[in-house]
């Protein structure tokens, strides 16, 4: 038997459904009543190996407060966008970070950080730490 691979814009939607599921503190559960569908429906479309449709997809916007865009935001094939940075916006590594208990965590305590010394400061640690932990490995 062959086992199909998701396509990798299904990927990238459902990885998106998943980073602004856990932005906004939605459980899947929450998120499959809104929408009239399971959680175990919510976990096949997070992991790309169910397609999201059209209405679907709409209705999940809706529920998230997003345009439907929000998910197709750099989504393999698409024209890189650049805005005067050489990196790609969203790259598929912030996003599995963002979508992490840890990285969602972070990310809310880093952001109400007035002091912009301070958060310079966390930054340096942050790359001292994982530059010793490079040398040790």
């Amino acid at each position: 038997m062959i086992k199909k691979t998701p396509n990798p814009v299904d990927k990238h939607v459902g990885s998106r459904v998943r980073m602004r599921r856990v932005l906004i503190g939605m459980s899947q559960e929450k998120l499959g009543e809104a929408l009239g569908i399971t959680f175990q429906q919510i976990q096949k479309y997070e992991k790309g190996t169910n397609r999201i449709g059209a209405s679907r997809m709409q209705q999940i916007a809706t529920v998230m407060g997003v345009p439907v865009s929000y998910f197709f935001d750099d989504a393999p094939g698409a024209e890189a966008r650049t805005d005067g940075f050489g990196e790609s916006q969203g790259s598929d590594y912030v996003v599995d970070f963002l979508t992490t208990t840890e990285g969602l965590q972070l990310n809310k305590s880093f952001v109400r950080i007035q002091d912009a010394k301070v958060r310079r400061k966390i930054v340096d640690l942050v790359v001292a730490l994982a530059d010793q932990d490079l040398k040790s490995a």
